[in-house]
């Protein structure tokens, strides 16, 4: 094991991976959690394929949203669209080709979005 100065611990077979600012593992990192929101202000809506073995995945990105917001919002889509998804480094991911559905549904809840791609 490292001395903490020089990087520190970086995988556990405990844990798994271990945050570099806290030394906490990634999915407890009290770092992550307290920080500034991901997201630039501009919503954009992206349909994508690549890396998913042919399916196509809504993608929202760039909502100025901390991460507990974030998931709201993200389950909130997912149900109008009646779709799964997940939130993912300040990305929500929709199930399926919603690009439409989502953006009116952002429109409606006062984060005006542009269509990416």
């Amino acid at each position: 094991m490292k001395n903490r100065s020089q990087g520190g611990l970086v995988y556990s077979t405990e844990s798994g991976r271990m945050c570099p600012n806290c030394g906490q593992p990634v999915a407890a990192c009290a770092c992550k959690a307290s920080g500034a929101p991901l997201g630039d202000g501009k919503v954009k809506v992206s349909r994508q394929t690549k890396g998913r073995g042919g399916k196509c995945v809504t993608l929202v990105k760039g909502l100025a949203l901390d991460a507990a917001a974030l998931a709201a919002l993200g389950k909130q889509l997912r149900s109008a669209c009646g779709s799964g998804g997940t939130v993912k480094d300040g990305v929500i991911e929709i199930q399926g080709d919603h690009c439409e559905r989502l953006m009116m549904e952002l429109t409606r809840l006062g984060h005006p979005p542009k269509l990416a791609g």
